[in-house]
């Protein structure tokens, strides 16, 4: 459809210069006494000269070939400037617009030279200074006719590609970021639950002999939490084999609405978990603001498991205003000890970690703290502006 559109608006830009072509070139020569009276010759040429624009997108070279050998003959055979001379800057445009510069110059540069050189010969007198006045006044005016257009042409292919490139650049840097994405969420799902089945199997191996129905249910947490890791696999791998289109599938966002089912798990393992949940009640969050929450608690708490050591961890999430609070705490290694840890997840700045769940707090506009308690343990605390992205919130009071 876009090859008939502009092939139907070279035909018109043709077509106009050809009826332009006819109708003025009878006129013109009135004007210009000592040019020849146009006939069938004079009006085939200027035909053709105007019908070679219809080639001039896919073979601009071709299109100026054609267009020049009618020109110069035209001109050649003392007949008088007119129509013609419209079709000029039409294909020095095109030349600019379609050929790279240095190519554009060297052909519209001969051009120009063949055309200097006959027009010249038939247009000045051969009377002293007034060949050097004339000359001089023609080739600026020709150099114009020539030069103007192909720099506006040479003008507008630079500013094409130029946005171009940045439409490349934009569509890499989606790319990129869907894949930093995709990464940060199979990094959260799956390695919270890699974490879960470790703990688990751990307490399977301790009460082996002594607990069967223990091991039972250690047996049963490693299944649910391994069927979950692998469905967010699955969904996220689908995604990667499915078209990049608005209606590609995409794996179910996780909310706060699950976070009973991650403490659960946690619990399962012998860690003790208190929780508040007031401000997760309601449904009424944003889906990011959801989702970035949610995801916090889930590193959280998998960093206890990895990390901490810990036997007891707190999970508050409550709203302030137009602001949803996270904390997590808890009991373990994190700090106040020597030799221990600063940080209990890896935080190379990769978007693991901490430095993960502090990149999702900041993409809806928040802000996270994460460090080690006064009295020994862990804390993450996080505030999430519930009116989205481009709030400033305040972290005065924030616990760490």
């Amino acid at each position: 459809m876009e090859r008939v559109r502009t092939w139907l608006i070279d035909a018109g830009i043709a077509l106009a210069l050809v009826v332009l072509g006819i109708g003025g070139t009878h006129g013109a020569s009135q004007g210009q006494a000592w040019a020849r009276d146009p006939g069938v010759f004079a009006y085939t040429l200027v035909v053709i000269a105007a019908l070679a624009l219809l080639l001039r997108r896919r073979y601009p070279r071709t299109t100026l070939l054609i267009n020049g050998a009618a020109l110069v003959t035209y001109l050649a055979a003392d007949f008088a400037y007119g129509p013609i001379m419209i079709t000029v800057p039409v294909v020095m445009y095109t030349l600019g617009y379609q050929l790279p510069l240095r190519s554009a110059l060297r052909w519209g540069g001969g051009y120009y030279v063949v055309f200097f050189v006959v027009s010249t010969v038939r247009l000045l007198d051969d009377t002293g200074d007034d060949v050097w006045r004339q000359g001089a006044a023609w080739a600026i005016a020709s150099l114009a006719l020539f030069g103007a257009p192909l720099a506006i042409g040479a003008a507008l292919k630079t500013r094409r590609e130029s946005q171009a490139d940045v439409r490349a650049a934009l569509a890499r840097r989606a790319v990129s970021e869907e894949r930093l994405r995709m990464a940060q969420e199979l990094h959260d799902s799956v390695g919270h639950g890699l974490a879960v089945i470790a703990m688990q199997a751990g307490v399977a191996l301790h009460v082996l002999d002594r607990n069967p129905e223990k091991v039972r249910a250690a047996l049963e947490a490693i299944r649910d939490t391994s069927r979950s890791s692998l469905d967010g696999l699955r969904a996220e791998l689908q995604v990667l084999r499915s078209p990049i289109t608005d209606a590609a599938p995409r794996s179910p966002v996780p909310g706060l609405a699950e976070v009973g089912v991650l403490l659960d798990r946690i619990r399962a393992g012998g860690v003790e978990v208190a929780a508040d949940l007031d401000g997760a009640s309601g449904g009424d969050l944003p889906p990011d603001v959801d989702l970035a929450a949610y995801r916090i608690v889930q590193e959280s708490l998998t960093n206890v498991l990895r990390h901490a050591a810990a036997t007891r961890a707190e999970v508050r999430i409550r709203r302030s205003g137009h602001e949803l609070l996270v904390d997590v705490s808890d009991n373990g290694v994190g700090g106040g000890l020597p030799g221990a840890p600063s940080e209990p997840a890896e935080d190379d700045g990769s978007g693991t970690g901490i430095a993960g769940m502090r990149a999702r707090a900041e993409a809806v506009g928040g802000r996270l703290q994460a460090g080690p308690r006064t009295g020994g343990g862990f804390a993450v605390h996080a505030r999430l502006p519930m009116a989205g992205v481009g709030r400033e919130p305040d972290l005065s009071g924030s616990s760490t």
